[in-house]
């Protein structure tokens, strides 16, 4: 199959592959035919494994189809891809939305997707992978999604499962783009959708805290905010800055515009998705990889990610958190697995126009708390040092604000606030101000979601495992009753210094001779400390004595 598949794709004029529908016409724009006339990969056509008494119930879903996928540069679509690609040998074809940016073409970006580390066990088993990705020149925040009618038109034509993966996922961005890009993308997804004669289903990506103030948050529709044509209609109207000024007064209640657009994405789908077999997946907070292609990748420092660097570094040394509250992590490989699953089941299980599936995709059935969180990273931090770690990781969290600040204005502003002063005395760049300030602000972007409990049902994600047959449970293994986390959180440690420190393993003998080093440093610091602290109490009660002693 692998020798047949390395001549399924020829290097074409794009205009070859306009809809061959009669004498079908396309009125193209300037810009349109530019696109049209640049020289892309694209692909033959490919016939569908017909011995498929092999397959699974998945991969038979798969076979023969072709894939649109949006956001699959970011890390939940390039590990989407990868298991697509490699454990699903009949998909025709995946379009992937891809915008230059930085300087880089499409196609360099596509290039440098490939090469990713990621994709290494699977360009050892199909060396010509990569003909079966077709780059499609867009960008989710331009109306339409920037797809020239050339490229719409192949689309609407071939494609027959869509992927809409693409999100900003900071907490704290502007309200203009992150509706541009969390809300209107939806918007031009569905009117794509629905010109599809081929469609099987669509999968949205959304998250299991888009609706955080309901407990337990079903698997349902909520209430919106704001009704989303009329916040679509209200960026397009009034300018930035002036929507930055009343961002607070729009999110009211809700802790930032990630959730806030969220929640109104997913409302625009049940008010405008109508006949169309879509379904909505929300995962908790997605960390690194459990099992596959690679142990621990990751590529982000969103979430608990975030913290564990900091942690791993010795810069951080308290977070505003409850440590009795559970944690909803989950592996970004077993999420990459259950929306695939899900894209399967919207097609073959959906009951009526109003019934759209929503999954929640959580750690509820295998549960652990921030404190279990805290006690990993200060077991692992010992086990695994970093060599670029500039102080031994000493950290913990607490609930009470008041102790909070307290702590880090003595425990993170003070110590840099030394540390600068003595590096513009000798001439060197002053920075740990600075980094301790995008630490802090982290810290109040994620704070709501760690002291609040947020509490999920997912009985429709379970009747969903419950059709799978064994074979798709372990091919596409996406249960997180059967994950083990003390086994997962060795790799996700190490996969955090490797990826994301991008501090080999090699280092770690010099690492923990480092840390040792630095752990005596921080004893003889608290020693040195309480001496001072005790001389000083020490002068204040013999001059007291003195004063109240004397006659």
């Amino acid at each position: 199959m692998e020798n047949n598949s390395e001549n399924r794709f020829r290097k074409t004029n794009m205009i070859d592959v306009l809809p061959e529908r009669g004498e079908q016409e396309i009125a193209l724009s300037e810009s349109s035919l530019r696109d049209a006339t640049e020289t892309k990969y694209v692909p033959a056509y490919i016939q569908p494994i017909e011995d498929d008494y092999e397959l699974t119930p998945i991969q038979k879903f798969y076979n023969g189809q072709s894939i649109f996928i949006t956001g699959g540069t970011g890390f939940i679509g390039k590990l989407l891809i990868e298991k697509l690609l490699r454990e699903c040998p009949g998909i025709t074809c995946i379009y992937l939305l891809i915008r230059a940016k930085k300087g880089k073409s499409v196609h360099q970006r596509m290039k440098e997707l490939i090469e990713n580390s990621l994709f290494s066990t699977l360009r050892e088993k199909q060396p010509t992978f990569q003909n079966r990705i077709v780059p499609i020149k867009g960008d989710c925040t331009l109306p339409n999604l920037d797809i020239s009618m050339v490229d719409r038109a192949t689309l609407i034509r071939e494609v027959s499962i869509i992927f809409h993966v693409a999100a900003t996922v900071k907490f704290n961005e502007k309200i203009k783009l992150a509706t541009e890009i969390n809300v209107r993308s939806v918007k031009d997804i569905i009117n794509l959708s629905k010109e599809m004669s081929k469609l099987k289903s669509v999968v949205h990506l959304s998250t299991a805290y888009s609706n955080c103030f309901h407990i337990p948050l079903e698997e349902k529709f909520y209430d919106p905010p704001i009704d989303p044509d009329k916040l679509i209609n209200l960026v397009n109207c009034i300018n930035e800055k002036l929507l930055d000024d009343i961002t607070p007064q729009l999110l009211g209640i809700w802790p930032n515009t990630y959730v806030y657009t969220k929640t109104v994405a997913e409302n625009f789908i049940k008010k405008h998705a109508d006949s169309i077999p879509i379904g909505i997946f929300r995962p908790g907070m997605v960390i690194s990889t459990y099992r596959e292609p690679i142990q621990g990748w990751i590529d982000n420092v969103y979430g608990p990610t975030g913290i564990t660097t900091n942690v791993f570094m010795g810069l951080m040394r308290i977070h505003y958190c409850d440590r009795s509250i559970n944690v909803d992590i989950v592996p970004g490989d077993l999420t990459a697995n259950g929306i695939i699953a899900c894209a399967w089941e919207i097609a073959n299980n959906r009951k009526s126009n109003e019934d759209i599936p929503i999954y929640n995709y959580v750690s509820k059935d295998n549960s652990f708390t921030f404190g279990s969180f805290l006690e990993k990273i200060l077991t692992y931090g010992e086990l695994v040092p970093s060599e670029k770690a500039i102080w031994c990781p000493i950290f913990d969290i607490t609930k009470y604000r008041s102790m909070y600040l307290f702590y880090v204005y003595f425990l993170h502003l003070l110590p840099a606030l030394i540390i600068d002063t003595l590096s513009l005395c000798t001439g060197k760049n002053p920075r740990l101000l600075r980094m301790y300030n995008k630490i802090h602000e982290m810290t109040d972007i994620v704070s709501y979601f760690c002291i609040n409990e947020q509490k999920f049902t997912n009985e429709r994600w379970n009747e969903l495992l419950r059709k799978l047959t064994p074979e798709d449970r372990e091919l596409f293994y996406c249960d997180m009753k059967d994950l083990v986390w003390n086994t997962y959180f060795e790799t996700y440690f190490t996969g955090v210094r490797k990826y994301i420190l991008k501090d080999p393993i090699e280092t770690l003998p010099q690492a923990r001779i480092k840390r040792r080093r630095f752990y005596l440093m921080h004893q003889g610091l608290k020693l040195l400390i309480a001496c001072v602290l005790f001389m000083i109490t020490w002068a204040m009660m013999s001059r007291l004595l003195v004063t109240f002693g004397s006659p």
